[in-house]
């Protein structure tokens, strides 16, 4: 990710989530650092797809910077965005006269775009017959003014509640985290899994470095999980040479440290709850984005830890339990417990500037960045690495 735009702008990122609860889309937000800054379109669009190669991931740019969203969109035709980085376009720019002749060439060129707010007015209709689809905030999900009549998409959602009000009111799909809900308390009747409490159970038995017969009975007991942990430890983020056959050959190729974190990735992945889906999608983000921004600093242990902090870091949620109880029954690191159940300690730094990427907010990201004492440019680095690694797990 060696692109020099990427000092001169601040990134986050959202989810899109389909009527299926799965994740169907990146949004990528960028802010230009500095108000007078004019980042080079064409530098982010290829450090875009590089993360973004192909329809298999697909993006929407979600650019808050006139000049620049003006510059990407010219930039569309040397070449610019394939089809499946899709570009917003804020109704007001889309209804301004003079952006009417770009738009229509942005899409003649191939480019998706897609309509954003409230619309005050109705486009002319080669302008709306440019856009794919609208984008509408929650609070004008109902009334949406003059739009495509294609179904839209609703943002701002930050509950459960709200997202699954979106989708039943029959919204294509919801952008943001859904995470704003209170965490039920422990006993609630949902109550833990069974195939999350399997691999609580067999991360014990590793912590305690039981024999490999023992860890294979475990996991034995729900061969679908034992499938997918062999999936994730042989898949191009792992970086193994050799094929992993058996989960007694992980454990003599990977010692039992190593296999920790996979079984960490693999407790946060195991949920059936559709709902979960998009807790699953950031709590895998968050661990190898706070990995990548401890690579400089530490030894393979800390950043081990580190990892496993930002992959359950949602754990709460998806276990339905809060984080105090839940580090009784967990064996983690002080470090991770400090920050998870406690906000504090070593690695709350990292976990901070996490959440300020989710936040999609440059004023929180320059803060949580400062805290961590490392510059934006890093953090987004840091980010487009952790999201490329990601997608190779999903």
């Amino acid at each position: 990710m060696d692109h020099a735009v990427l000092g001169q702008m601040a990134l986050g990122y959202s989810p899109l989530i389909d009527p299926q609860r799965n994740v169907a889309a990146t949004r990528l937000t960028v802010f230009p650092q500095r108000p007078d800054a004019r980042p080079d379109a064409a530098e982010l669009l290829q450090a875009v797809a590089a993360v973004w190669p192909g329809p298999a991931g697909r993006v929407l740019l979600n650019i808050a910077s006139e000049p620049l969203l003006a510059d990407v969109l010219a930039a569309v035709g040397q070449p610019g965005p394939p089809a499946h980085v899709a570009i917003e376009v804020p109704a007001f720019l889309a209804a301004d006269e003079a952006h009417g002749a770009a738009l229509q060439a942005a899409r003649q060129a191939g480019a998706t775009l897609l309509v954003k707010g409230r619309q005050a007015r109705e486009l002319p209709p080669p302008v709306l017959a440019c856009f794919q689809q609208a984008i509408v905030e929650g609070e004008d999900a109902h009334d949406p003014g003059p739009r495509l009549p294609e179904r839209p998409l609703v943002a701002g959602v930050r509950t459960l509640g709200a997202m699954n009000a979106a989708l039943k009111a029959g919204a294509a799909g919801t952008l943001g985290w859904p995470f704003d809900d209170p965490v039920e308390p422990a006993g609630a009747k949902s109550g833990t899994q069974p195939d999350l409490a399997t691999i609580v159970e067999l991360i014990r038995r590793v912590d305690q470095q039981e024999p490999v017969e023992r860890l294979e009975a475990s996991l034995k007991l729900d061969p679908a999980l034992a499938f997918k942990l062999m999936r994730y430890i042989n898949s191009p983020a792992f970086g193994l040479r050799v094929e992993i056959g058996s989960f007694r050959h992980a454990i003599m190729m990977l010692g039992y440290q190593r296999l920790k974190r996979w079984l960490a990735l693999l407790l946060v992945s195991a949920s059936k709850d559709h709902d979960m889906r998009p807790v699953m999608f950031s709590a895998v983000r968050r661990g190898l984005l706070m990995e990548e921004l401890a690579s400089r600093q530490g030894d393979d242990e800390m950043r081990g830890e580190i990892f496993i902090c930002g992959v359950f870091s949602l754990l709460d949620r998806m276990m339905k339990q809060p984080f105090d109880a839940l580090m009784r029954t967990i064996p983690v690191p002080d470090g991770v417990s400090q920050a998870l159940a406690g906000g504090t300690g070593p690695y709350q730094p990292y976990l901070d500037v996490a959440r300020a990427v989710e936040q999609e907010s440059l004023f929180d990201l320059r803060d949580a960045a400062e805290r961590l004492m490392v510059s934006v440019e890093v953090v987004n680095r840091a980010a487009l690495q952790a999201l490329a690694a990601a997608q190779q797990l999903d």
